[in-house]
């Protein structure tokens, strides 16, 4: 896949259809934490209240189109070093490097947008191995392994735990 044609931006309403063509999956959204989006008007809605007023959540974009997200939520008070980051593409898109080159362009700005961050932590499911491979061919240690850790879509998960520091290099 060519660069140039990979790009992040913050979310617009115009974004909408394109978003519930991949939020729509629930191959997609197995993973998240969210439901799979139903209808133009519910991801018209997550959008306008989720994702454009969120910290930092940027759309992963091809030819200017939304084909996923990338989601930094940082911590706050005496944790504000740390922050959380998740990510999803459309199914169309997987195993094609599109994320892999989107968190390489998502890492730099993030740490200049946040500087009190020096740590990003990523959980990632057990199953969910293209994740880690993309955590591992960005630069992301895996720390460890959290078992019956996360809650999600009503199972109790075990999961991995991976960090970047702002210290760390990204691997080209």
């Amino acid at each position: 896949m060519e660069s140039s044609r990979i790009s992040l931006r913050p979310f617009k309403v115009s974004d909408a259809d394109d978003f519930l063509k991949w939020a729509s999956n629930d191959k997609v959204t197995h993973y998240l934490r969210w439901n799979s989006i139903q209808s133009r008007e519910e991801a018209l809605k997550y959008i306008q209240e989720i994702a454009i007023p969120h910290p930092w959540r940027q759309s992963i974009c091809l030819d200017d189109h939304s084909i996923g997200y990338i989601s930094v939520r940082p911590e706050s008070g005496n944790d504000r070093h740390r922050a959380h980051i998740g990510y999803a593409v459309g199914s169309d898109h997987w195993r094609q490097g599109i994320v892999t080159k989107a968190m390489k362009m998502a890492i730099p700005r993030v740490f200049e947008k946040f500087p009190c961050l020096v740590r990003l932590e990523a959980l990632v499911e057990e199953e969910n191995v293209g994740s880690q491979r993309v955590l591992e061919k960005v630069g992301f240690k895996k720390e460890g392994h959290m078992r019956k850790y996360g809650f999600n879509k009503g199972e109790i998960r075990d999961m991995f735990v991976y960090s970047f520091l702002s210290t760390d290099q990204i691997i080209e």
